[in-house]
């Protein structure tokens, strides 16, 4: 089959180890150390790839008598390190090494013109932004952590993540890119929180994909004036979620402007939809505050006996002048911004990557670059789904993710591949590597 060169897993890891290498030279003392960064990060990916969450049964389980195992034919692994030291390592690399990864790969799908097909509206990407939850614990906490005192009196300690991703309507797969932790920098003074995270994020993404056309979707804590103010000083545009009990003042307004709707009626399903929408409305009551576009939707249910039903009801404000000819494709950008929680938190916490499965705290970034190794699998993931047909041939065949990484991790442990795509091309047809068994009765 052919697969595109320069967005196989064998070139974007190569790529990995490379960027890992120039943003991180190894200065430790020569002679000092019996594994090298790369064979860290790339023994801890590995896990992370594979979706296995014990990283000590992993290593051990790839470990061959003949010098050879898939670590090093797969990940470019020289020496395997044992468990303590491949979490010393990647606990003491900054956290910034990992981000020229997620632009490469991006970059690799907009060369590859796989990113078309993610546009809402010409040229235009829809990023949605949301914040999880990735390590807890009550009794283990660093000067990092973020503390929750409860009721009962404990308190516990946790990081979270702000999470960014490209999606779009009718695309199942999201293209995730460098998060933002939401941790504290200063001990237990002053909280980190989602907007303040958001804060940082957003210039980064910026200085990350300077002339890319982004239209930022997110729920109704984005909706104030500074993060709006925010986004627009970027060159962006936003859809956030701004409900009634939110924007007291600008629902008000609204009382006395006349809306523009459209109905549109699906007889087939039960279901009518109805768009209302206004131009230039204030967003609060300050002097200087700014003008919004707001439009709200609702989905009316018909049952076979004629009763109607309200199913689905949101609201929103965004900066993008709205009419007629573009009130539904702003509507369905808008309701895309539950896939970063589905999609791909839901994914990363239940579908095999657990997101929330501890690897270890450490003392500096463990944690977080841990989660960064997840996501970065599961990042290769979504774009071998996109554009890898060897890939989507073997997902086919297995029928399910889950049967699928079963597999693969059944035959790494027993067999080693010269690459991925051996792997996946065994998978595929395993008697043509094995005649001795295609006239077996």
């Amino acid at each position: 089959m052919n697969v595109k060169k320069h967005i196989n897993f064998t070139s974007m890891r190569k790529d990995f180890s490379e960027l890992l290498l120039a943003a991180n030279q190894d200065r430790r003392q020569p002679g000092k150390t019996d594994y090298s960064i790369n064979d860290a990060v790339m023994s801890g990916f590995a896990c992370m790839y594979f979706q296995d969450p014990s990283i000590k049964a992993f290593q051990e389980r790839l470990q061959d008598e003949r010098d050879m195992n898939n670590l090093t034919t797969m990940f470019g692994v020289k020496s395997i390190p044992g468990d303590s030291q491949l979490r010393n390592i990647i606990d003491a690399l900054g956290s910034e090494v990992f981000r020229p990864v997620f632009k490469d790969v991006f970059m690799r799908m907009q060369r590859g013109k796989q990113l078309e097909q993610f546009q809402v509206f010409p040229d235009t990407y829809l990023a949605a932004l949301d914040g999880s939850q990735y390590f807890y614990s009550e009794n283990i906490k660093c000067d990092s952590c973020l503390t929750a005192e409860h009721k009962n009196g404990t308190v516990s300690y946790s990081h979270n993540v702000l999470m960014a991703a490209l999606m779009c309507p009718g695309i199942s797969q999201v293209i995730p890119l460098m998060p933002e932790e939401i941790r504290n920098t200063d001990g237990q003074e002053k909280q980190d929180c989602e907007v303040n995270a958001a804060k940082r994020l957003i210039p980064a993404m910026k200085k990350d994909h300077p002339r890319l056309k982004l239209i930022m979707v997110g729920d109704g804590i984005y909706s104030k004036q500074p993060m709006i103010e925010e986004v627009v000083d970027k060159e962006w545009s936003y859809i956030f979620v701004a409900r009634p009990d939110d924007h007291a003042v600008m629902y008000r307004h609204l009382e006395n402007v006349p809306m523009r709707q459209k109905t549109v009626v699906d007889g087939k399903n039960g279901k009518t939809h109805v768009y209302e929408w206004t131009n230039c409305v204030p967003l609060n009551g300050n002097k200087e505050t700014v003008t919004v576009n707001y439009f709200r939707y609702k989905i009316v249910s018909t049952d076979k006996k004629g009763h109607e039903e309200i199913t689905y009801r949101n609201y929103w404000v965004t900066d993008i002048e709205i009419g007629e000819d573009n009130i539904e494709q702003l509507v369905k950008c808008g309701r895309c911004r539950w896939k970063i929680e589905n999609e791909c938190f839901n994914t990363l916490k239940n579908q095999g990557y657990d997101l929330e499965h501890s690897y270890g705290h450490g003392e500096r970034n463990l944690c977080f670059n841990f989660l960064l190794l997840t996501l970065i699998a599961f990042l290769f993931h979504q774009v071998l789904e996109l554009t890898d047909k060897l890939y989507q041939a073997v997902r086919e065949k297995m029928g399910s993710k889950r049967r699928m990484w079963e597999t693969l991790r059944a035959y790494i442990q027993i067999l080693i591949f010269n690459s991925w795509e051996h792997l996946l091309d065994f998978t595929l047809d395993p008697l043509k590597y094995n005649p001795v068994f295609t006239n077996a009765p």
